[in-house]
């Protein structure tokens, strides 16, 4: 048996590649590895092609490594092998197969999407997210410059974000919880804390929706201490973690967090690409006040909610939100509903419920107005609880049920 590739092994830390990361890309057990390392056996010829690849060296040079006798160096002088050598790692630590403008215009795609979540049907998105996921796992296979790994990360980041927030609108809550975690390792990796505060901010969304509001709550403050100063998903995080109190009915604590929004809010200016879901718009603010003061039950939340729908009605030059004007809509009906207001309150949570931009995350809101406005013990209700028994039947039957 032969002895152990001491060689072969610092070649493979040297390319910052794992046992399981070689086994992976090369199409073989980890333990295969492992017994090429040791000496026990060798590489098959076709498996050589891609080892050599993966550790940024030619097939001659991973041949030496594997028989553990390189060649005998030329003679020549010590100080021009020394540059030569010095020249060689350059070479290899710039080798890339990605290159910059592809870098760029993955970037650029990561925005556009981003962009598209408020006009964009959820389980469209996700397809289209999904390919560009897959783009970004062949890139990380190649040959990458650490700069270039790192952005490729960053973008896997993004990416796994957004299909985890797309995910838990459609309520497919195992998906979530994996791409939340690949979203939270990817960022760790590139060192961004941006992408890991909005991780922890989407998993507060999450558990808000299916009831957890104390863990919402927890989540969202997690989110704020990774968050860098200033940054959208900062305000975001105290945003949900408004929500979350108003859901457990502290309206001391709920207040404190509108007002830390709003000082945060208020001197922004309108991003390029306002309707970029990662990107704080301050008319965002807004919204999530009358969200977050017609669960806390105060009336103001009817004035904020009107604000919001006025500000996004069809014409109007800051449209193009129809999630965030149905969403309002479901706002104005509840605090409506707590006046007493039913027949307006019916109006305005039909008009959100027909539009179809109530994503499958948000129908528990839906049938919160619909029983608070049964609770009155008026007529109002009933097209309202019709339209939700057709939201029902339409997730019965596109879940095969």
């Amino acid at each position: 048996m032969a002895g152990r590739r001491e060689r072969l092994v610092r070649a493979r830390k040297a390319a910052g590649v794992t046992q399981e990361d070689l086994a992976y890309r090369v199409g073989v057990d980890r333990s295969t590895v492992g017994r090429w390392e040791c000496g026990e056996t060798e590489p098959q010829p076709w498996h050589r092609r891609k080892i050599a690849r993966q550790l940024g060296i030619t097939a001659a040079q991973l041949d030496h490594l594997i028989a553990g006798s390189p060649p005998e160096p030329p003679p020549g002088n010590g100080d021009a092998e020394g540059e030569a050598e010095a020249q060689e790692l350059v070479r290899r630590a710039s080798a890339s197969d990605v290159g910059e403008a592809t870098l760029t215009q993955l970037e650029q795609l990561v925005d556009d999407l981003a962009s598209s979540y408020a006009t964009t049907q959820p389980a469209a998105l996700l397809t289209r997210t999904r390919q560009h996921l897959r783009y970004v796992g062949q890139l990380l296979d190649g040959r990458k410059t650490l700069r270039e790994h790192r952005r490729l990360l960053a973008a896997g980041g993004w990416l796994s974000l957004l299909a985890a927030t797309l995910h838990v609108d459609l309520e497919q809550q195992a998906a979530a919880v994996a791409r939340l975690r690949t979203s939270d390792s990817l960022a760790r990796e590139s060192g961004h804390d941006e992408i890991r505060a909005w991780a922890l901010e989407t998993e507060a969304w999450r558990v808000l929706t299916l009831g957890d509001y104390a863990q919402a709550s927890s989540l969202s403050q997690g989110a704020q201490q990774l968050a860098p100063a200033g940054s959208s998903a900062l305000i975001q995080a105290t945003a949900q973690e408004g929500r979350a109190w108003a859901r457990l009915g502290d309206a001391r604590a709920t207040t404190q967090a509108v007002s830390r929004v709003n000082r945060m809010a208020s001197p922004l200016a309108t991003p390029d690409r306002a309707e970029h879901h990662y990107r704080y718009d301050p008319a965002k603010a807004t919204s999530y006040t009358a969200t977050t003061l017609s669960w806390a039950g105060d009336p103001i939340a009817v004035d904020y909610a009107r604000e919001v729908i006025n500000r996004l009605s069809p014409g109007d030059q800051h449209g193009g939100r129809p999630r965030r004007l149905a969403t309002a809509r479901l706002d104005l009906a509840l605090a409506l509903l707590r006046r007493g207001d039913d027949e307006e309150a019916t109006q305005a949570a039909l008009a959100a419920v027909l539009s179809g931009r109530v994503v499958p995350s948000n129908w528990w809101r839906v049938r919160e107005v619909v029983r608070a406005a049964e609770a009155l013990g008026t007529g109002q209700a009933l097209p309202l609880r019709e339209a939700y028994e057709d939201l029902r039947a339409m997730r019965s039957s596109s879940s095969g049920t």
